[in-house]
């Protein structure tokens, strides 16, 4: 059975090639289905407007799609009969970017008499972990950090999940972007401030934790980034200066982040953490909840680095998955190939 899955959210072009006969069979681990995949960054694209411009990346998203799924289909050496779904990103994300994977996917799947299965973006995060080496088993908590998302998770099955917590105004990588833009840091800012970071001065600056010791498990990181800002505007933002705010910073964010995910191992009495997302491939917050783990008796698992930014394999996988688990998930392309995609769409609606 062989998915091919799309993804167009924002500014990454991705597409993948599933083989759920093979990577969803038991003994067998989800990343053997994985025949091919391909992405396509508009880092550059975006780069001199110092962010995401959403016209600019519905219209690469056109030139790169359809050359993407040829090179992957080649790649995987087999023919579109040969397709049993197309799986494509619905949302939530950029309504421009979002419309062109959903109509190409719907197209594809109407030609060739397949379902066209709409995966939530953040469910591909949620699920992304499982193409490692070792997979996680259900039940786990998952730490979403992608984006605009900061999420706790209990996720009992595909399509089961429950949110624990969430920030109650920016989310992680938000901060992490403002705060780099507030060092005249390039775009994307986010990976850039992770690297100043590596030659920041531990203990010059002093950061506060916002909501560490709430008792509950939700985040909070504007008042984080207000009090950086304040910060940048006393004094003189030398090289070195910048870099030891950004180790300060970054040390702030990932305490936070830890602290809550050891809270809610604990509370729930899982063994088993997932951390998903563009913000689990900090380095800094690998090292951290590996250590919490070790010391306090849960595993930890994280996608493959090159799957915890946006791509098609998340997606591929989600639909696969969905699949599998519910034939009805999959709404079969009717005569006039209607499609719909989701720019603000709830996880937990999706939810069993």
């Amino acid at each position: 059975m062989l998915i091919l899955g799309i993804e167009t959210s924002c500014d990454e072009t991705g597409v993948a090639l599933y083989d759920a006969a093979r990577g969803l069979l038991d003994g067998c681990t989800p990343l053997a289905g994985l025949l091919a995949h391909a992405l396509h960054s508009q880092v550059t694209l975006h780069d001199e407007y110092g962010g995401v411009v959403p016209e600019l990346a519905s219209r690469d998203h056109i030139r790169r799609l359809l050359p993407l799924v040829h090179e992957v289909m080649g790649r995987g050496g087999v023919r579109f009969e040969d397709l049993a779904a197309v799986a494509y990103t619905e949302g939530p994300g950029l309504a421009g970017a979002l419309l062109v994977g959903a109509s190409v996917a719907a197209s594809l799947a109407f030609g060739l008499g397949v379902p066209a299965i709409g995966v939530h973006h953040l469910e591909g995060h949620l699920l992304s972990p499982l193409l490692a080496e070792s997979p996680p088993a259900f039940p786990f908590i998952a730490l979403l950090v992608s984006g605009g998302h900061t999420q706790l998770m209990r996720v009992t099955d595909v399509g089961q999940y429950a949110l624990l917590g969430e920030t109650q105004d920016d989310a992680a990588g938000e901060a992490f972007d403002k705060t780099a833009k507030l060092l005249g840091l390039p775009y994307p800012g986010g990976s850039a401030l992770a690297q100043l970071a590596t030659g920041g001065r531990p203990g010059r600056f002093k950061f506060p934790r916002p909501m560490i010791a709430s008792g509950d498990l939700d985040f909070s990181f504007s008042g984080l980034k207000t009090a950086v800002a304040i910060e940048c505007r006393k004094r003189t933002l030398d090289a070195q200066t910048r870099a030891d705010i950004a180790h300060a910073f970054e040390e702030a964010v990932v305490d936070v982040l830890v602290a809550k995910c050891v809270t809610a191992m604990e509370t729930t009495g899982l063994e088993r953490l997932v951390v998903a997302g563009g913000v689990g491939a900090n380095t800094r917050l690998r090292a951290l909840l590996d250590r919490a783990a070790a010391k306090a008796g849960f595993d930890v698992h994280y996608p493959p680095l090159e799957f915890c930014t946006d791509n098609g394999a998340m997606i591929a996988l989600a639909g696969a998955l969905r699949l599998q688990s519910d034939r009805s998930a999959a709404d079969s392309v009717g005569p006039r190939c209607a499609f719909t995609v989701r720019p603000r769409w709830d996880l937990s609606a999706i939810a069993a």
